[in-house]
C-alpha cells in the first residue's frame, strides 16, 4: 500500500458563506485529496454572536430573539439548500437552542465572562462544521468517492490552557490526543470535518484561540497528525507583494520563505494569522495558500527553504498603531531602566511591535487599542514622562538580508522623500525594515514603495 499523503485544508468564512460557497469549498477538498478539513464560520457569525453576549448582557430579550432568530434562518438556509440530512438538522437545531439558552443565561445574571463569551463563539464553527459534513458527503457522492465524511469535535484533541479568549494550545497534549482520534488508519478511509478557533481545557471548559485563530488550529491538527501539508484557502490567491487595495500593481508571490511570513503576517499581511506558522515550522510542513474561489490558480507555498531569496520580497501595512514614548534623565548611564520597562509591558500582557532607543528615552509601537488600559499608562508614569501619538501606521519592508545590504535605506528614503517618517526600526531582522508615519500617508508610502522596489 501506497504511503497516505497527508493533507489538512481550512476554509475560511467567505469559503463557507452560503450553500454554493460550501459546495465550491468541498470540490477542493475532492481536488486537494484532503483528510482533515478545518472551518471557519460562516460569514459574519461570529461577529453576530458576539453582538447577541453583548445585547443579552445589556438589552431587552427581545433584541436578543431577534439576533437569535437571524442566525437561526442564515444556518436553516444553508441547511435546507443542502438537503441536510435529518440527524444532522437535529445537531443543528440543538446548537442553535443552546445558544438561545446561553444567551438567556448571560441575560438573567447581566453577566457575560470571558468563558461564557468563549462558549458563545465557538457556536459559529460548530454550526458551520455541521452543514459542511453535508456539503462534501453531496460532492463525494458525485464523484463517486468511497470514502465516508465524519464530523469531528476538535475539543477532543484541542487541548488549551484557561486563558479564555486567547487560550494557548497544550501542544504535547494535543500530539498525543490526535495519535489516539486521528491515526492514518482512518484517514485512509475517513475524511474529518472539524472546527477552526474553538479549543477545550483539560477540565472540559470551552475555549477560543483568539480571532484568526482558526488558521492556528489548522496548523495545530496538521502538526498533530504529521501531515505532509498545509492548505489555507480563503477569498484570495496566495500571498501578494502588499494589499491589492491599496495598489492594483501588487502581484502574486509563487512562494516564500516561513522567515519573511512570519515577518508579513506579524506586520499587517491579512492573509495569515501571524501564529499559524508556528506549528507548521516546528514539524517542517509547506503551506499553500490559495483561493476555494479559483482554486486552480497559481497560489502561495510557504516553505523552510526557496528557490530565491530577493532583497524585498514585499511590503505590509500595520494600521491603528501608536508611538508611546517614555523619558526620564534617570535613563542616562544607568542600568535598569529596560528591564523596569519591559517588566510593566508583561505584567499587563503587552505585545511592543517596534522599539528605539535614545540617550533618556525610549519609544515603543502598540496596537491603538493598548490605550484602552489605562492602568499600563499610570504605571509607566510612575517612574517616567508617558507622550503617546496615535493614528500612525507601521509600514515593513519584508525581504532577504535586509540589515547587510548597502543603500537600503537610500532606496526606501528616495521613494518617500516628501513624507515625515517618525520612527525607524531597523537591524533586529534581515528579513524587515520598519518605520512608523501618519495614517494619511501610510497608503501613499506603500504605493511608492511597491513602485521603486518592487514594479522595476
Amino acid at each position: 500500500m501506497s504511503q497516505l499523503n497527508k493533507v489538512v485544508s481550512k476554509f475560511g468564512g467567505t469559503s463557507m458563506a452560503d450553500s454554493q460557497c460550501m459546495l465550491r469549498s468541498s470540490d477542493v477538498v475532492v481536488q486537494q485529496k484532503s483528510q482533515v478539513v478545518v472551518v471557519s464560520a460562516t460569514s459574519g457569525t461570529t461577529n453576530d454572536l458576539i453582538l447577541l453576549a453583548e445585547t443579552a448582557q445589556k438589552a431587552s430579550w427581545e433584541a436578543c430573539e431577534s439576533l437569535i432568530q437571524k442566525l437561526s434562518q442564515r444556518h436553516l438556509k444553508i441547511a435546507e439548500e443542502l438537503k441536510l440530512r435529518d440527524s444532522l438538522l437535529v445537531e443543528l437545531k440543538s446548537l442553535i437552542s443552546q445558544i438561545e439558552s446561553l444567551a438567556k443565561g448571560i441575560h438573567l445574571l447581566k453577566d457575560c465572562s470571558l468563558k461564557a463569551m468563549d462558549t458563545m463563539m465557538s457556536f459559529g464553527e460548530r454550526m458551520s462544521s455541521v452543514l459542511f459534513v453535508e456539503a462534501l458527503a453531496h460532492q463525494f457522492k458525485k464523484h463517486h468517492i468511497s470514502k465516508t465524511v465524519e464530523w469531528f469535535d476538535v475539543r477532543t484533541v484541542l487541548k488549551t490552557d484557561d486563558q479564555f479568549s486567547k487560550a494557548k494550545p497544550l501542544t504535547e497534549k494535543i500530539i498525543e490526543l490526535c495519535q489516539v482520534h486521528l491515526p492514518d488508519h482512518k484517514l485512509e478511509k475517513t475524511v474529518y470535518v472539524t472546527q477552526g478557533f474553538v479549543g477545550m481545557t483539560l477540565d472540559g471548559f470551552t475555549t477560543t484561540l483568539g480571532r484568526g485563530g482558526s488558521d492556528y488550529t489548522a496548523a495545530i491538527l496538521a502538526e498533530g497528525i504529521s501531515a505532509d501539508s498545509l492548505e489555507i484557502w480563503t477569498d484570495v490567491a496566495g500571498i501578494a507583494t502588499t494589499d491589492p487595495r491599496i495598489t492594483p500593481k501588487a502581484k502574486p508571490i509563487a512562494e516564500i520563505s516561513f522567515s519573511e511570513t512570519s515577518e508579513l503576517a506579524t506586520f499587517g499581511a491579512k492573509v495569515l494569522h501571524p501564529a499559524t506558522l508556528l506549528p507548521a515550522m516546528r514539524k517542517n510542513i509547506p503551506v499553500f495558500v490559495g483561493s476555494s474561489f479559483e482554486s486552480k490558480a497559481v497560489g502561495t507555498w510557504v516553505k523552510k527553504e526557496v528557490s530565491q531569496y530577493p532583497t524585498f520580497r514585499a511590503i505590509a501595512l500595520r494600521k491603528k498603531q501608536a508611538l508611546v514614548t517614555l523619558s526620564t534623565p534617570e535613563m542616562l548611564q544607568t542600568h535598569g531602566f529596560l528591564y523596569r520597562l519591559f517588566e510593566i509591558f508583561n505584567n499587563h500582557k503587552v505585545s511592543i511591535d517596534a522599539i528605539t532607543t535614545s540617550e533618556i528615552s525610549v519609544s515603543v509601537t502598540v496596537d491603538e487599542g493598548t490605550l484602552q488600559n489605562k492602568t499600563l499608562l499610570q504605571d509607566l508614569s510612575k517612574f517616567c514622562e508617558v507622550h503617546v501619538e496615535e493614528n500612525l501606521c507601521l509600514v515593513s519592508v519584508i525581504g532577504n538580508n535586509i540589515n547587510h545590504t548597502p543603500g537600503i535605506a537610500q532606496k526606501i528614503f528616495q521613494a518617500i522623500s516628501d513624507i515625515n517618517v517618525r520612527m525607524i526600526c531597523l537591524g533586529a531582522s534581515k528579513h524587515n525594515f520598519c518605520f512608523v508615519v501618519s495614517d494619511k500617508d501610510s497608503a501613499p508610502a506603500v504605493v511608492k514603495l511597491h513602485e521603486r522596489l518592487l514594479e522595476s
